[in-house]
């Protein structure tokens, strides 16, 4: 008897669909939101394992809002992401691990400012619909927080009554949808 392994498929990302954003700390009271508006990503799913599968993404880091232009201007700036030498972020799945009932451990790495380190995103499935046109789509959200510091993102100002400006922990919230793309 012979077995047939079938590869995990391509899908991409469906930007109208999807969203990545961050939190951070701020004068230690508050929490400032931001998101990026441009990133795409190339996913190879396997739909009946989908820890067999590779998530590969990239940022556009001029692409930040945080609704306050200035603040944005001041994080493509050399002090945060230096957008002028390092305009992407990209992330490389390592390895996706089963949590149970539709959760997962995504692990990979992360560059910035041209500093690639490990990170570890928690991970829910929701499964997989067909839309009105015919295509087969699947939804996933994602957790995780990263230092900044470990990406080279030190710029901060102590404030007068103790702490400090911007909090070292940003915390990654991306929900996404996917498409499942014709074989040629």
């Amino acid at each position: 008897m012979v077995t047939t392994i079938k590869a995990p498929a391509q899908w991409l990302l469906d930007p109208s669909h999807s969203s990545v954003e961050f939190a951070v700390k701020h004068m230690v009271i508050s929490t400032v939101r931001g998101r990026f508006a441009k990133y795409s990503a190339d996913i190879h799913f396997d739909e009946a394992q989908p820890h067999n599968s590779v998530v590969e993404a990239t940022v556009d880091l001029a692409s930040v809002d945080t609704r306050e232009p200035r603040r944005d201007d001041h994080l493509r700036s050399a002090d945060f992401f230096d957008v002028q030498n390092h305009p992407t972020m990209h992330f490389k799945s390592r390895s996706i691990t089963p949590q149970g009932r539709g959760q997962y451990k995504v692990v990979g790495n992360l560059t910035i400012r041209g500093i690639t380190r490990e990170v570890a995103l928690d991970a829910a499935y929701s499964g997989i619909a067909k839309d009105p046109w015919g295509s087969l789509r699947a939804g996933f959200s994602l957790e995780g927080s990263v230092n900044r510091k470990d990406f080279g993102l030190v710029w901060n100002q102590a404030l007068e009554a103790g702490g400090v400006l911007v909090g070292d922990t940003i915390k990654i919230a991306i929900d996404g949808e996917i498409v499942k793309q014709q074989a040629a």
